[in-house]
């Protein structure tokens, strides 16, 4: 592979003595995110039972982080290039914290939005800024491996903390509870921060172009909403104007790029195709993965009645294989090849939730909890490696910009999972027939259904439950297979758009 990576120079420290716990400090902002993430799907029936959000609504809870996030993902990846990586980490790191208790004291649907929201603007600078500093921590390409493997796997290891601790906290306090155990990871990372991370950032990087950053975000938003509406509602003019404002954005945003002499993203990294290929395997991936993983802590707790702290160790098999897998993967890619391992890997979940379109309300755990662990064992591969790919694909100095272009994938395939997968399974369920004196409310989500019922006189209650539940698992088992079918579709892509890819071995290739 031809490498655009630049030699290292005399002044930088290859050998960093404390590069490993660095890497600790950068790892706690990655638990920070995947926390949070994770704890959001246990406490949806509890934020249910309290705010009783409409269905749209609790759509929009679930995916606003994402939706913004990815707005401005790309944005604060430049911002940390320019400023300084360690500070925006840092800075983003407080406020994330700080708006986590807002997110906890949150009173109706609306205000949980925009705490969502907010939290979003404070995540956009927390991932891009941990994998470009990795990527001037460890100049050595093995290092580096193994250390976005442990990256990766932290991020793994938070989606199995976040719900057994989120479930522990459900079950003893309100919901809100799980938003603050943000809190002491983020003063332990903070604390530790300013110690132990070197600053690092690009020299002579240029103006942080405003005009790029508003057409960025109206770009991502516009798309983004215009998707999730048209998936939720059907098409409307309103619809059609928002999608065509965010794709005229895009369309500006590439052309300013393109004509700016330092732009906020250089799009000359998508002429790589490893690049291109790794960044469009996460967006798919996620795509395919998101609507369902949202979905299935209410089904577990739900519909199979699994209480929370018992739901989250049902999920512990994914985060557990993806843990596993992620720290073998740099070195399986060099053995095999990187195609091959990560086509493998998106091929896998894709046979394993092609597993869970046969799911009803009695199904046992053996086939949850393989299919689960397949999930995760193929995230852990495919989402290891094509980091290292993206990492490795450009020079230092263009590391926040790279890493942010990975993580707006990320978050966009999220957002656009959730609007999509998730609108199935609201469809689906919305359409249940209830007996007599079913309410409205039963119709907007589960967590509505079993409020009703609690309202309802017994026999009519298990009969509205039962459909209802029917209903939702039916359009579980859909999104599953539309799932699979994008992850197949992803594995293919993969197999011909890397091609040819290596990680790179031993020393820093020259060109």
């Amino acid at each position: 592979m031809t490498s655009t990576l630049q030699p290292a120079s005399t002044t930088e420290v290859v050998n960093r003595p404390g590069r490993w716990l660095a890497l600790g400090v950068l790892v706690l902002a990655v638990l920070l995110v995947a926390v949070d993430a994770t704890v959001l799907g246990l406490a949806t029936p509890y934020i249910s039972e309290d705010l009783k959000p409409s269905g749209t609504q609790l759509l929009w809870i679930g995916d606003v982080y994402s939706f913004v996030i990815a707005g401005l993902l790309v944005s604060m990846g430049s911002l940390g290039d320019r400023i300084g990586r360690k500070r925006i980490l840092l800075v983003g790191a407080t406020a994330f914290g700080a708006i986590s208790v807002f997110n906890a004291y949150a009173t109706t649907p609306e205000m949980m939005i925009v705490a969502r929201a907010l939290l979003g603007v404070a995540g956009a600078t927390l991932m891009p800024a941990t994998l470009a500093l990795i990527r001037n921590l460890f100049h050595d390409p093995r290092e580096r491996s193994l250390a976005v493997g442990i990256w990766g796997a932290t991020a793994s290891a938070g989606t199995a903390v976040g719900p057994i601790v989120g479930g522990f906290l459900l079950e003893h306090f309100w919901w809100g509870s799980v938003f603050l155990i943000n809190l002491p990871v983020m003063a332990v990372l903070v604390l530790v921060g300013i110690k132990m991370l070197p600053e690092s950032r690009t020299a002579n990087p240029g103006p942080w172009d405003l005009v790029s950053v508003v057409l960025s975000l109206v770009g991502m938003i516009g798309v983004v909403y215009a998707i999730k509406e048209a998936a939720t509602h059907g098409f409307a003019w309103t619809t059609l104007a928002a999608g065509l404002l965010g794709a005229a954005a895009l369309y500006g945003f590439v052309r300013r790029q393109l004509s700016l002499p330092t732009p906020l993203l250089d799009m000359r990294l998508f002429r790589n195709r490893g690049f291109s290929g790794a960044v469009l395997a996460d967006l798919l991936t996620i795509l395919g993965l998101s609507g369902l993983v949202f979905f299935l802590s209410q089904y577990l707790q739900l519909v199979q009645g699994r209480r929370p702290f018992e739901a989250g160790l049902a999920e512990l098999p994914a985060a557990v294989g993806a843990v596993v897998a992620g720290l073998v993967a740099g070195r399986a890619a060099r053995r095999f090849s990187v195609r091959s391992v990560v086509s493998g890997g998106l091929a896998a979940i894709g046979l394993a939730l092609a597993a869970l379109t046969v799911l009803d309300q009695s199904t046992g755990y053996p086939l949850l909890g393989t299919a689960l662990l397949v999930v995760g064992v193929g995230a852990g591969f495919s989402f290891t490696v094509t980091a290292d790919v993206i990492l490795s694909s450009v020079p230092k100095e263009q590391a926040g910009s790279a890493s942010a272009v990975s993580e707006t994938a990320y978050e966009l395939g999220a957002a656009l999972g959730i609007a999509a997968l998730g609108s199935i399974v609201t469809g689906v369920y919305r359409d249940f027939t209830g007996p007599a004196g079913t309410p409205a409310a039963a119709h907007e989500s589960l967590g509505g259904a079993v409020e009703a019922a609690a309202h309802m006189p017994a026999h009519s209650a298990g009969a509205m439950l039962d459909a209802a539940r029917t209903s939702f698992v039916d359009g579980l088992a859909l999104a599953a297979g539309v799932g699979a079918t994008v992850l197949l579709a992803a594995a293919v892509a993969a197999w011909f758009l890397l091609r040819g890819q290596k990680l790179e071995d031993g020393t820093p290739e020259h060109t």
